[in-house]
């Protein structure tokens, strides 16, 4: 394919998940990435639930993989210091991996707090494991946009997909959106650098993937802080992903680059007062200058 393949000029439609519309004029959906942050303890995972209720989000979002595929066998025996002891990278990976038992206190909770939930699979027996809950969406993890057998497999069970975009080249990224239905598909704009500092962010892009591909976009971050992802918003992305943690200090590689409760709760706060200013694009008066009209406005012959 060539750099101007593919190009799809139309509006950008809303796409429906679940109950809720992800799209130009709707709410930005939230999406608050627990990921693997709840170190393989559900208790972790029902308190980050929490705070991303409490924070105004619509959504959280797993991780699910089957640690025999997604680890590459030269790295299965390594040996890795862990908070449980030393253990080998497979055993680790098991060690964090949730399986039917806490997914579906996951699942029940998640609604008990009016939050939607779904994962990244990482593997086609993944699809089919979060195809038994039932889930509103999957997502595309950005390391999986080549893995067409997996892509093929989403597609396949008809629901929305969210596909990041991080580390991809734009050949890349034609290749998989050309798998799915463009009217069931959200792009999210991300670079996948952890933590990711600003130089590296080309929000510009939220524009081109949206001019490209004629569906909704939004923006996955894993920079430190708030004004990147407000930015994303005020540049029109319609979802703003961000991985959260308890405490950035905590074990794990991904703790670094997530929002802490405070962080977040600040996030959807700024959000929404940015889609309130934002309006509609239509020069008018407004009520409140009116009065300084009055007084101040002053015109000559």
């Amino acid at each position: 394919m060539t750099q101007s393949a593919t190009v799809h000029t139309s509006a950008a439609a809303p796409v429906t998940i679940g109950d809720l519309l992800v799209g130009p004029g709707q709410p930005t959906y939230v999406i608050g990435e627990i990921g693997i942050n709840h170190n393989g303890d559900v208790e972790i995972a029902r308190k980050l639930i929490d705070v991303a209720a409490e924070s105004g989000c619509q959504a959280v979002k797993f991780q699910k993989r089957t640690p025999e595929i997604c680890v590459p066998k030269e790295q299965q025996g390594k040996m890795r210091q862990t908070p449980w002891g030393e253990m080998t990278y497979l055993e680790y990976k098991h060690r964090v991996e949730f399986g039917q038992d806490e997914y579906r206190e996951i699942a029940k909770y998640a609604e008990e707090c009016g939050l939607q939930w779904f994962a990244s699979p990482w593997d086609v027996p993944s699809v089919e494991f979060l195809e038994s809950f039932d889930v509103v969406t999957h997502k595309v993890a950005s390391a999986s946009i080549t893995d067409h057998e997996l892509l093929r497999a989403l597609a396949a069970t008809g629901r929305p997909i969210i596909l990041s975009t991080g580390m991809s080249t734009i050949d890349e990224i034609d290749a998989a959106v050309e798998i799915f239905d463009r009217d069931k598909l959200v792009i999210l704009h991300s670079t996948s650098t952890y933590p990711m500092p600003e130089d590296e962010a080309n929000l510009l892009t939220i524009g081109t993937l949206r001019e490209r591909y004629g569906v909704p976009v939004g923006y996955s971050g894993h920079e430190r802080g708030l004004q990147i992802s407000l930015a994303a918003v005020t540049l029109g992305a319609v979802a703003v992903e961000r991985h959260i943690t308890l405490d950035r200090a905590m074990w794990g590689s991904d703790h670094a680059a997530s929002l802490e409760p405070t962080g977040l709760e600040h996030l959807v706060r700024d959000i929404r007062v940015i889609e309130r200013a934002l309006g509609d694009g239509v020069k008018r008066v407004f009520p409140g200058e009116e009065e300084p009209r009055k007084r101040l406005r002053r015109a000559t012959a």
